[in-house]
């Protein structure tokens, strides 16, 4: 197996740790009441997995990080140069960097390190601390409520579904289970987006919050719909994983020319 392929199982399985995480995430709202973002459910894995499954979430968050950055580099998804391909390849990028965040606290929770508190505001504090920071952190909010409002439009129209092997996407469930999933993910993001514009406007660092501190702020039935399609997009990741078309990222191509230079 070439290094191509090697990466592209990696990827896949990267896209079944991040269904995971999902599932994870809604499981402990609906069953519990318990309000996690993917930090917390890395922890939650620990405990009931141990080191092999972080193991295996680590490597495959790395390598669907790494495929996503590619992605936003070298446009493999063929999102193409108008304004919303590069919108959407700006979000591929982020999307890498925030998932190569999760394998690298996979790892820590495997070298036994504690997680820190809600990472958004940390970095809500941090910003706030520097000349101008609250206008900083009002620019991250409006950013937020720009990534919402393209996951409601994604699940307005279903272009997720394009990535998808056709004889699977024309399945209803799976249909439907995208179009949840990227509107329960679109309404956290306006409401974390909503918090940290807050944050900004009162140069108030608790205001600000991620997913954990969206859905305890949820009040039933609210937390509990959201949920579901939390849970639904946690489904639809694992269908991602077997059957979405995945173009290679070029590594033999890469090392080769690194070689020769060398």
């Amino acid at each position: 197996m070439n290094a191509n392929a090697r990466l592209t199982t990696l990827t896949r399985i990267g896209f079944a740790a991040r269904g995971l995480l999902y599932i994870v995430i809604a499981v402990l709202v609906l069953r519990t009441g318990r309000a996690e973002d993917q930090s917390g459910a890395l922890e939650y894995l620990r405990e009931g997995g141990g080191q092999f499954l972080l193991g295996v979430m680590a490597a495959g968050l790395a390598a669907y990080g790494i495929w996503r950055l590619t992605d936003a580099a070298f446009d493999l998804e063929r999102h193409g140069s108008d304004r919303r391909g590069v919108f959407e390849r700006l979000g591929a990028g982020a999307s890498g960097v925030v998932h190569l965040f999760f394998s690298w606290q996979s790892v820590r929770l495997m070298r036994g390190v504690a997680l820190s508190g809600d990472g958004t505001q940390e970095g809500t504090q941090t910003a706030l601390q520097m000349p101008g920071g609250w206008a900083l952190v009002i620019v991250g909010g409006i950013i937020l409520l720009a990534v919402a409002a393209v996951q409601l439009m994604k699940a307005v129209k279903g272009s997720f579904l394009r990535y998808i092997d056709p004889s699977i996407a024309r399945r209803p469930w799976v249909q439907w289970c995208g179009r949840a999933g990227y509107a329960a993910r679109g309404l956290v993001f306006l409401i974390s987006g909503y918090f940290l514009v807050r944050a900004g406007m009162e140069g108030q660092a608790d205001e600000a919050g991620g997913m954990a501190r969206v859905l305890a702020w949820l009040s039933s039935p609210f937390d509990v719909i959201i949920s579901g399609g939390l849970l639904a997009f946690g489904l639809f990741t694992l269908v991602e994983a077997r059957y979405r078309r995945l173009h290679d990222v070029p590594v033999d191509q890469a090392i080769r020319r690194a070689t020769s230079w060398s």
